[in-house]
């Protein structure tokens, strides 16, 4: 539980999904349990996602559904009027987490976090936060909102001790994406030891590296075996020396 608020643990991440495959693939997400949905301004394709949830029949709100807002609309005008017109493809009523995609050093934290504080007053955005940070980026953007959530490249191969620590120490959520560092765990040699004691792959044994840290992860997958298979980490735990072993392949 973040701040208050249960997050599920793995969610679906949409980058590079477009049209007819976003849709199918957001609604066959929801079908095998999903609950946690990932999109952005940039990916193109939130009206997509917007109708797989209206498609799937699981109601609204039992998604946590995240968009983002580009760097270069990080303007307190363009934060409102980009964040409407999200909300337009999305068609859900509101959002549930808005982040700032990535850092804009030549806009100030304080404008657009204003801006974002303003929808989150509303009622159109339930949560805020940023994606990309670093643990000195998150501390400044603390002094102008209350930070939900922080989304990073996390996997085996990038380390982020310093943010998990932060998370941990400031109640916020860090969210993985790229866990599986775009499929070159499967022929980690060490992952693949892990995952034969356990009946796993290693994309699997990495998945739940994440989630037991606290991590929330958000792996993006094309085909329906991949979403299912992703989804299939909550029937087993790793030992604390698999934990320490899989940490190490990031020295």
């Amino acid at each position: 539980m973040i701040q208050g608020k249960n997050v599920p643990a793995l969610g679906f991440g949409t980058w590079q999904l477009r049209g007819e495959d976003c849709v199918r693939g957001v609604d066959h997400a929801l079908s095998v349990g999903y609950r946690h949905i990932d999109t952005a301004q940039a990916y193109g394709n939130e009206a997509e996602v917007g109708r797989a949830i209206k498609k799937s029949g699981v109601a609204r709100d039992d998604v946590f559904l995240v968009t983002k807002v580009r760097q270069q609309d990080f303007h307190h005008a363009r934060v409102l009027e980009t964040t409407q017109e999200s909300l337009k493809k999305l068609d859900a009523g509101y959002i549930d987490l808005l982040l700032m995609h990535w850092p804009n050093p030549d806009i100030p934290l304080a404008e657009t976090l204003g801006a974002m504080n303003e929808l989150q007053a509303s009622g159109l955005v339930h949560h805020i936060g940023v994606s990309n940070f670093s643990p000195t980026l998150v501390e400044e953007a603390q002094r102008y909102a209350t930070i939900f959530s922080n989304q990073v490249e996390y996997h085996p191969y990038k380390s982020q001790t310093a943010l998990v620590q932060q998370a941990q120490k400031e109640d916020y959520l860090l969210v993985a994406y790229s866990p599986l560092d775009r499929g070159k765990v499967q022929g980690d040699a060490a992952l693949q030891e892990i995952g034969r004691a356990h009946g796993k792959s290693p994309a699997q044994v990495t998945l739940r590296w994440l989630v037991q840290q606290g991590v929330s992860t958000i792996p993006k997958a094309g085909s329906d075996q991949h979403r299912q298979d992703n989804w299939d980490i909550f029937d087993f735990e790793l030992s604390d020396e698999e934990m320490k072993a899989v940490f190490a392949l990031g020295k």
